[in-house]
């Protein structure tokens, strides 16, 4: 009787930028468990409209750097893979639409408003393209909506603490506004923490509750809160993520008088590496990444399911006579 073929393995893509620690350590923790399904690191170099993807789920940690990932991860979700994290949501989140989300969903954050941006692309000529806005700024209703000084000052579309700044006065803030740029600002309430938080949320399911002190950039290995604060905080986390539809994010929370402010929930390239996290938290991403990025493998999953085009299908591009 001829041998049986042998099943193809189930495939798992990744993306990665300078990082070092995570990416060999999952790969090699995918494939040593022996599920039927291999990591590997995605090689690419020109890809063609509507080209098959032979990956099943690919994890995403630098397309927000590199733009030719970005549009074959769009090409990729079209093929029907699950990629972590949708490059469609992604491109479109920012720090306003976030907070603006969360007080939809009745998650507790700081005031935030959104800033116009101080330069422009060449080509916008000031008294005839940005006639809709409003000149000069009234700074004092400004400052006002997000309850005075001191107040942060961050780049919409920003992560890694970069652009972030803690303004104490008109002058200060219209000083560091000035130096932005291109960049489009969000001025947000200053949250006097006393302790602070950041989970780690993966599958839309799965929470890792991490005490961190954002001044030193330090994880504690244990965290003290309470049991009703730690469940707060990850069905919190849980009902952003869902709402984003991120399936590997970090969402911050820092907590004053008991009460936990979703301050930084937008993360979803999110730090990983063992000398930041120490052991004991770098443990629980390779495992639990690994764990998830299999079951979807052995899933429907689909990053398309989430849109029109998706559910779809092929259309016939021939018209009736």
């Amino acid at each position: 009787m001829p041998q049986e073929k042998a099943k193809e393995p189930l495939r798992i893509g990744l993306f990665v930028g300078r990082e070092w620690s995570w990416p060999p350590a999952f790969i090699e923790e995918v494939n040593r468990r022996g599920e039927g399904v291999i990591a590997e690191y995605v090689k690419i170099g020109g890809t063609a409209m509507n080209e098959p993807c032979p990956y099943r789920v690919i994890v995403d940690r630098i397309s927000h750097e590199v733009p030719y990932y970005r549009s074959y991860l769009k090409n990729a979700a079209l093929q029907g893979v699950k990629i972590l994290n949708d490059p469609f949501m992604w491109t479109a989140d920012d720090k306003f639409f976030g907070a603006s989300l969360a007080d939809r969903l009745g998650v507790v954050s700081p005031k935030t408003i959104v800033l116009p941006n101080r330069e422009y692309v060449p080509g916008i000529v000031h008294d005839e393209s940005l006639r809709n806005l409003e000149y000069p700024m009234n700074w004092d209703r400004i400052i006002e909506a997000v309850g005075g000084f001191p107040c942060v000052l961050k780049d919409a579309h920003g992560g890694g603490w970069k652009e972030v700044y803690v303004v104490h006065s008109k002058e200060e803030l219209i000083w560091r506004y000035n130096s932005t740029g291109l960049l489009t600002m969000v001025l947000q309430e200053f949250i006097r923490w006393e302790n602070y938080a950041r989970l780690m949320c993966l599958g839309q399911e799965d929470v890792h509750v991490m005490k961190y002190d954002p001044s030193q950039r330090l994880y504690h290995e244990q965290h003290d809160f309470s049991p009703e604060l730690h469940d707060r905080m990850v069905k919190d986390a849980l009902t952003l993520c869902i709402a984003f539809g991120y399936d590997m994010n970090t969402v911050e929370f820092a907590i004053k008088d008991g009460i936990p402010y979703a301050i930084d929930f937008m993360n979803p390239a999110p730090d990983m590496d063992v000398n930041s996290l120490g052991r004991k938290h770098f443990d629980w991403m390779v495992t639990h990444m690994a764990d998830m990025t299999i079951k979807l493998a052995n899933s429907k999953a689909a990053t398309a399911e989430r849109y029109f085009w998706g559910k779809s299908g092929k259309k016939s591009t021939k018209t009736k006579a």
